[in-house]
């Protein structure tokens, strides 16, 4: 009798390890780009906040490659695919003028990657436009939250697929 309730105690607790132990699907897809206006260095601090899960299955898919993200047996290979995908998915424009996008690296922070760029030579912003189309060759729910920092000044806007573009403007 004994060995008859541990096995009914054994299932029902391998299947909360099994579903414990896998990773829990999110129910939306949102990505995060914050640009920062650095006024003593004259830059754009840009980071993109994508969740490490959806990234790692977007860049296997777009570059039929292995990808790991959170412990990568080459950091430069996955430098690589992070910089590539970043730089084809993300154009920003300050004050009319199309900006230089230089890609700075990616780190690792609990559920999501962050990518780093950088822009250069931009001594003030009053209208930045932001066209980007992260994820949307994975999510037909994605969204993409954009903040842009002027000044201390915040000013946020979000796109949802398949919206592409985004204009703010600070008034100086």
């Amino acid at each position: 009798m004994a060995s008859l309730i541990n096995k009914w105690l054994f299932f029902p607790l391998l299947s909360l390890f099994l579903v414990s132990a896998s990773p829990v699907p999110h129910p939306f897809h949102v990505s995060v780009v914050e640009i920062n206006h650095n006024s003593q260095e004259k830059t754009l601090e840009i980071s993109c906040k994508i969740f490490t899960d959806d990234f790692e299955k977007i860049l296997a898919k777009n570059y039929a490659a292995k990808v790991d993200l959170i412990n990568p047996p080459d950091k430069a290979a996955m430098d690589s695919l992070v910089k590539k995908y970043l730089m084809s998915h993300l154009s920003i424009a300050s004050d009319g003028k199309p900006v230089r996008l230089n890609y700075l690296g990616f780190e690792h922070e609990k559920e999501a990657v962050f990518g780093y760029i950088e822009v250069e030579n931009i001594p003030h912003v009053q209208k930045m436009a932001v066209s980007t189309n992260l994820m949307y060759d994975q999510f037909e729910d994605q969204v993409n939250i954009i903040h842009v920092i002027v000044n201390g000044n915040r000013k946020s806007t979000k796109l949802n697929f398949p919206e592409t573009d985004a204009e703010i403007i600070f008034s100086q």
